[in-house]
């Protein structure tokens, strides 16, 4: 019987006889010999079918597979220095498992709105493969660095009882007898956290009902929140930056292949693990906009163009430091040497693809918190368990958030976010 082994391991059984299990992707034949297009899940590579190698009745089964059939393939691992994964095997046997007919998704051009609603199915083809490769390295490049950085992992409640930010695009749903929202952020739970244990950080999904039709834009996806106590603002940015030059590091090193399917280039990617990244202030960001046409004026948020023509200016991730109060949340702690800005940034992606990071210290004062409460017009009752976390021994204290669709987007170099995530949910998208 020979090895059962997955594709991904062909280099360590070069012209050895191997089993895999396959499913057929694509297939071509001429006269005596057929080419297979085949995939196991953990990477694609050839099958080839020589007629004068094999029985009549394992040359005609590889005639008849159809795309998508699942069969063992028997055969031995030779190197391909023409493919992008280097190895193929010359098939000794084939055994059919599940046959497929009329696989839907075929090797032609599909409109997008065809294949998400396929999307059960478009995660089998090359792309969405090498993608969804690339977000679980991100994600564990993420528990690695802030494991070594010496944060702990704290979950914050999915349903909550009021919005952090004080917005009213939340999902709401009933709690029994009372209202009840999807979380947009874990932030302010772990701000809880970090005057308990330091320094922390949250992963999970977060919610958003902006009605937004944008390819930045998701109604679910996933946050990193860390929150550091004994920790100004500078400090924090230094942890970002390194943060997303790790990540960055971590996709080089070990999705070659996945970059190699999605033509990413290596090379523009090693650009952005050098540090520091640049910042400049959001006075600066304005100038910037005006000198480069832009009708921008101080106090404007920055939508997709602007940050974008920010970020072309730079070759690495920029930071934009002290926004205006107007235009931020809350929380955040004001500027000592004037009182129209808050201490936070946001980091701009370079490559067009706009803030992947925002972040701030936060105000530790409890009057000038409360203040804030009250002047953004929110229910005092339902931030009394947040303002106690500035009555009893409060800290200087930092933050940010990084959305993880939005980094992987940019670190593949994708269209549209809804290719970041395994099952995109939009406003006009709910299945599959």
């Amino acid at each position: 019987m020979p090895k059962r082994i997955n594709i991904i391991d062909a280099k360590d059984h070069v012209d050895e006889e191997v089993q895999i299990g396959v499913w057929l992707t694509d297939k071509r034949s001429s006269g005596k010999i057929s080419f297979l297009q085949l995939r196991d899940g953990t990477a694609f590579f050839q099958g080839v079918v020589l007629k004068n190698k094999v029985s009549e009745e394992v040359f005609d089964a590889a005639k008849e597979l159809r795309q998508e059939s699942s069969f063992w393939v028997t055969g031995t691992i030779h190197e391909d220095s023409r493919s992008h994964f280097g190895y193929e095997i010359q098939v000794s046997n084939i055994e059919l498992i599940g046959d497929s007919e009329d696989f839907p998704i075929t090797p032609k051009e599909h409109g997008i709105e065809f294949l998400l609603d396929h999307r059960h199915l478009w995660l089998r083809s090359r792309k969405p493969f090498a993608i969804m490769h690339i977000r679980n390295e991100v994600i564990r490049a993420t528990y690695e660095f802030f494991n070594q950085e010496g944060f702990i992992k704290m979950d914050p409640p999915i349903l909550t009882g009021s919005a952090p930010e004080g917005t009213t695009e939340l999902f709401q749903t009933d709690y029994f007898d009372k209202d009840a929202y999807l979380s947009q952020s874990g932030q302010l739970y772990m701000e809880a956290g970090a005057m308990a244990y330091n320094k922390v950080f949250s992963f999970g999904p977060t919610f958003r009902a902006e009605k937004s039709k944008t390819r930045r834009h998701l109604t679910e996806f996933w946050m990193i929140e860390p929150e550091m106590a004994f920790m100004h603002q500078d400090e924090s940015l230094e942890i970002q930056e390194r943060y997303i030059a790790f990540l960055v590091q971590a996709v080089i090193d070990n999705c070659q292949y996945d970059l190699k399917l999605l033509d990413r280039d290596v090379d523009q990617l090693k650009k952005y693990t050098k540090l520091p990244y640049p910042r400049i202030s959001y006075d600066e960001a304005i100038e910037m906009l005006q000198k480069g046409g832009f009708d921008s004026k101080w106090g404007d948020d920055f939508g997709s163009p602007e940050e974008t023509f920010i970020s072309d200016q730079f070759e690495q991730p920029v930071f934009v430091m002290n926004y205006p109060k107007a235009i931020k949340p809350f929380y955040m702690k004001p500027a000592e040497d004037r009182d129209d800005v808050y201490v936070c940034a946001d980091l701009l992606a370079p490559e067009g693809y706009g803030e992947i990071i925002g972040g701030s210290e936060r105000e530790v004062d409890y009057d000038k918190l409360l203040d804030s409460i009250e002047k953004a017009g929110l229910d005092l009752s339902q931030y009394e368990w947040y303002l106690d976390l500035r009555r009893y021994g409060s800290v200087p204290h930092s933050g940010f958030g990084l959305g993880l669709e939005r980094a992987i987007t940019w670190i593949c170099k994708l269209d549209h976010l809804r290719e970041s995530i395994p099952f995109p949910r939009m406003i006009n998208r709910l299945r599959p």
